[in-house]
């Protein structure tokens, strides 16, 4: 359940569970006698869902259609004790840090030394984690409370794990973390960001690297011209801005300003030409006013995003926010979170219709309804655009680059022909 981070953990217990003679199945409880369920925690929805999941399977414990039940992951490190009281079909609850105790729970070994130590779940596209948990502490935010403080990778192993996927025949590697912006200051108290990109970078000249959540507070503007000049390194960035109020900025602990932000975007657009920005915006946080929302939309109207999520607040205990008033009317958070999406979808189409004839390099994910589906250095996986490639084609194309024709476009989906 949940991100991609969580993914990359599964990742990890999946290859040690391999390792000692399990079978592993996804979602197919008629072949199983053990269930783990990796949840999230993050907010209402994602909490919601999980719990979902979990009563799900703990009614085909409860009916003896699978013999094991395990949680682990985000919501279970947050609410363990609630798990462990509400479901007593659940055979052990465990947190975010307990792979080792999952394996020993199963009887088996853990070994701490195996490499890769990952079993690939995503083929030719592979998410490389260079860190774990938060110093930011956004008031809104329970990750830190989850996964605690921020702990970089150390180079040598992440380069390590990249040159492995590599060699495995992945086609573009997506660096993730909670914060890539703070990667390194744990470690040699700066920003060693442009360091591990610029070694990364030169593995392989043929491959996509791609960043995703870099905090715009104390950005580490040194990667700029890495990714202006490296052709491997996609220019894309998932940058979460989350508003634009200098109030909500300052209650949010966002540690930047309104001022601050058009400076960076416009500083991003300069060095990097032709970048994708990607950013995630929040509506209906407490306080948020008519005034402060048509900021908000003002913001994305002039920016002109390429890509944008956007989520209404999700009141969490324990956090800074917790001790507001949560006085947005539900209706209302979802009625701007739908009036951003529909700007959004005008701009993504504006932008679409001027790529008609282009020709683009695509990343073929896919097969789909008589096409193949891909994306361009300036859509992420699940989350983006995607490239349609009309027949004929191969099917020995997928997980490879083509050269597409762009020959239409909607908001979200662009059509073309593959010209090699």
């Amino acid at each position: 359940m949940g991100c991609s981070k969580n993914l990359v953990d599964s990742e990890y217990l999946l290859a040690h569970l391999k390792k000692n003679g399990f079978e592993i199945y996804h979602d197919h409880e008629d072949l199983t006698d053990v269930v783990i369920i990796n949840t999230c925690g993050f907010i209402h929805d994602a909490k919601e869902e999980s719990i979902n999941t979990i009563l799900e399977y703990a009614s085909l414990k409860k009916s003896g259609l699978i013999k094991i039940l395990l949680i682990m992951g985000c919501l279970s490190q947050r609410y363990r004790h609630e798990l462990v009281q509400e479901i007593p079909e659940a055979d052990a609850v465990f947190g975010v840090d307990e792979m080792s105790e999952i394996v020993g729970f199963l009887g088996k070994k853990f070994d701490e030394y195996l490499f890769p130590g990952r079993k690939i779940t995503t083929g030719h596209y592979a998410y490389v984690k260079i860190a774990e948990g938060c110093n930011r502490h956004c008031s809104f935010c329970a990750i830190p409370l989850i996964r605690g403080p921020h702990v970089s990778r150390k180079p040598r192993s992440i380069i390590k794990e990249a040159s492995w996927l590599i060699d495995l025949g992945v086609k573009e590697l997506l660096l993730i973390s909670q914060d890539l912006s703070y990667y390194g200051y744990d470690l040699q108290k700066k920003s060693m960001l442009a360091e591990l990109l610029e070694s990364l970078a030169d593995l392989d000249d043929s491959i996509w690297i791609r960043l995703h959540y870099a905090y715009p507070a104390g950005f580490p503007t040194g990667i700029l011209p890495l990714m202006r000049e490296r052709g491997n390194i996609c220019r894309y960035l998932d940058i979460p801005f989350q508003h634009i109020s200098d109030p909500l900025l300052r209650s949010m602990k966002r540690g930047i300003t309104n001022k601050q932000t058009y400076a960076l975007i416009e500083r991003l657009k300069k060095e990097v030409p032709g970048i994708a920005l990607r950013t995630s915006i929040m509506v209906g946080y407490p306080g948020e006013t008519e005034a402060m929302f048509n900021e908000l939309i003002d913001f994305v109207r002039q920016v002109k995003f390429s890509r944008l999520g956007v989520f209404t607040y999700s009141h969490e205990e324990q956090t800074k926010a917790y001790e507001l008033q949560d006085d947005i009317p539900k209706e209302i958070k979802q009625e701007r979170m739908e009036t951003l999406m529909k700007l959004q979808e005008e701009i993504s189409f504006n932008k679409n219709q001027k790529l008609i004839g282009k020709r683009l390099k695509v990343l073929i994910d896919r097969e789909e309804g008589g096409f193949l589906a891909g994306r361009t250095e300036y859509d992420s996986p699940e989350v983006d655009n995607e490239v349609f490639v009309r027949k004929p084609y191969e099917k020995q194309w997928m997980g490879n680059f083509r050269l597409v024709e762009i020959q239409e476009a909607e908001p979200y989906e662009l059509f073309g022909k593959a010209l090699s």
